[in-house]
């Protein structure tokens, strides 16, 4: 195996850089403009220098390197507490039921409401993959060793977890969503309002948007039909959340109307799943034995994840030794597994 995860360093700004020029729009955790990654690479430092300590807001940032090559192919980030610095508002999709006795008619109207629910979540987010690496499960190894770090570091997390998905965005770049909605209150359209939002924060929108619910039926039809709906290249991530528990409960990303998704973050099953072992030896398994497994060792700065061969004997585990290499870790050492899909 010749790809790793590890923590993300300043020598990666460009790699990153030059990834975010390839999202294509409302991928507001992966801007294309250098000051805003290295804030996010100075943000991840700081994170990983501190030891210890309750849960703050922070942001650690990991990448998919090539081990072979050095290249970075893939990049994820882990947000502990969300809206402690700054308001974290989405829309909650709800029903509103009148009855009117005169008419004998029960009228059911869908409505938005501008929330911060979600306020004191962590979040695993700002994933994205070189689309020349899109084969052999480094999506995969890339979304799941988020959850192999929260295990790791279970007390830096909150007890709820989050993850926005990107909205349905048009051939030009434009998003439905907010055109219908709260483009006609910005004046501004969705590729300027994604990048200011991206560059300087959300508290232009506790600004100006308005808090009064927003009856679904007064808007677009294109608006309409865009709620809750990922964009076509986040559906395989949308089922792989599902399959991790997250359940989409009508929580909506306000600029393009994508799903959020939540789960206790204690019951994500890979977080629920992840066990500690000692490496007793490392040893190719010619024989064919083991099961293919996601593998993380080190904690904080040090930590490093990738797919390996895992035996379990009596007292802890055997480790393939591209692995082990692709690690760093040698017999003796301790390591957390989760089996892959």
């Amino acid at each position: 195996m010749t790809f790793r995860i590890r923590a993300a360093t300043d020598a990666d700004l460009q790699h990153l850089y030059e990834m975010a020029k390839l999202t294509g729009g409302g991928f507001t955790n992966l801007p294309p403009d250098r000051r805003s990654l290295k804030a996010k690479l100075d943000r991840s430092h700081t994170a990983f220098a501190r030891t210890e300590g309750p849960v703050i807001d922070e942001l650690f940032v990991l990448v998919l390197e090539n081990t072979r090559t050095g290249e970075v192919r893939g990049t994820c980030q882990l947000f502990t507490q969300v809206g402690e610095q700054h308001p974290f508002y989405s829309y909650r999709l709800g029903t509103l039921t009148q009855h009117s006795r005169e008419l004998g008619r029960t009228f059911r109207a869908e409505m938005l409401t501008l929330t911060t629910d979600l306020e004191g979540s962590s979040e695993v987010g700002g994933l994205f993959l070189h689309p020349g690496e899109r084969a052999g499960g480094l999506g995969l190894l890339l979304a799941r060793s988020r959850y192999l770090f929260i295990a790791a570091h279970r007390p830096r997390f909150a007890d709820r977890i989050l993850a926005e998905l990107r909205g349905v965005i048009d051939e030009a770049g434009g998003s439905p969503f907010w055109d219908g909605l709260a483009g006609r209150f910005f004046g501004m359209n969705f590729q300027d309002a994604d990048q200011f939002n991206a560059i300087n924060g959300h508290q232009f929108i506790a600004d100006l948007m308005p808090k009064h619910p927003i009856y679904t039926a007064m808007l677009s039809d294109g608006a309409r039909a865009a709620i809750g709906l990922p964009h076509p290249s986040g559906r395989a991530a949308m089922r792989m959340l599902e399959h991790e528990g997250f359940r989409y409960e009508g929580y909506l990303d306000i600029f393009d109307g994508g799903p959020t998704m939540t789960a206790r973050t204690d019951q994500v099953t890979s977080v629920r799943g992840a066990a500690e072992a000692r490496v007793v030896a490392i040893d190719g398994m010619n024989d064919g034995g083991g099961d293919d497994e996601l593998v993380a060792s080190g904690r904080l700065a040090a930590f490093r994840c990738a797919f390996g061969r895992v035996r379990e004997v009596a007292d802890g585990v055997l480790l393939s030794p591209d692995c082990a290499a692709a690690l760093g870790v040698e017999a003796g050492d301790s390591v957390m597994r989760v089996g892959r899909w």
